[in-house]
């Protein structure tokens, strides 16, 4: 049975692909209309899903949207002195603890390591969610590319441990993730270029964005511009860890691993969401 999440992020994915083929603002009466909803029902799930009307919303879905916001929000980064294999970080309400795995955990692919997984609804769209013990390694959307090549996806990055279906393992997690509320352990494991990128993308606040080029400069390695861009390309755990947060600097949204139209959503929605809360 479809959850609510996932029904109001269908609506929200029709509605974005209902905008961008429309040559002008689309009214509430107009967009409802094309969406074959009520404007009542059509407002409700909008409002409930993004904080703000569909008009509004609009504005955070125009190709200069991304402009504005490398001009007004992008953050250049603190430089990090040091990058070692743990750390916390606060984002509003959502308190978060990682740990990378080993050098020599990464070198085995996992061999010996017991990975839960399980199914879960987020405001966009399914999520397959992964964890071991000490926290989540592997979060991915579906909506674009499909539930089987969502969890391959992340299965193959540790083709050697062992998977075991327990949701009841990560819920806690990945509640507290979407809620931005709570405490959320992740259990990351990756090169150390990789590692040093995924805490740097840690540091950049909701609603606002930065470059590939400002995250080489933060980690101290100006010239890896293109190592920082595989490396954010191969972030585990999407959302908690903001690949989407990253932007080209021409001011073009540039890929997303787990669908385009997904980054554009969740940028849109941390976008509106910011401008409620100030």
């Amino acid at each position: 049975m479809q959850s609510e999440d996932t029904y109001n992020y269908g609506v929200i994915r029709r509605a974005i692909e209902t905008i961008d083929a429309a040559d002008h603002v689309l009214g509430l009466e107009e967009l409802s209309g094309l969406m074959d909803m009520s404007p009542a029902h059509f407002q409700r799930k909008f409002c409930t899903w993004a904080g703000i009307s569909p008009q509004k919303y609009q504005h955070y879905l125009t190709v200069g949207y991304a402009k504005t916001l490398l001009r007004d929000k992008c953050t250049t980064l603190m430089t990090a002195d040091s990058v070692g294999l743990s750390g916390s970080g606060r984002l509003h309400d959502l308190f978060i603890r990682w740990e990378a795995m080993s050098p020599g955990d990464y070198a085995i692919k996992g061999a010996g390591l017991t990975i839960y997984e399980g199914w879960f609804s987020s405001p966009f769209g399914e999520v397959i969610a992964m964890g071991t013990n000490r926290g989540l390694c592997g979060l991915g959307f579906a909506s674009e590319m499909g539930r089987d090549q969502a969890r391959d996806d992340l299965v193959n990055r540790w083709p050697l441990a062992l998977f075991e279906e327990k949701p009841n393992r990560l819920a806690s997690w990945v509640e507290a993730t979407f809620a931005s509320k709570g405490n959320v352990d992740l259990h990351v494991m990756g090169a150390p270029l990789q590692i040093k990128v995924w805490e740097a993308l840690m540091r950049i606040p909701s609603g606002y964005v930065t470059t590939y080029s400002n995250i080489a400069q933060s980690i101290q390695n100006p010239k890896a511009v293109r190592a920082v861009g595989t490396a954010v390309g191969r972030n585990p755990v999407s959302f908690i860890i903001p690949c989407h947060r990253v932007l080209r600097k021409s001011g073009e949204l540039g890929g997303y691993h787990w669908g385009t139209p997904v980054k554009r959503a969740i940028l849109a929605f941390e976008g509106a969401r910011s401008k409620t809360t100030q």
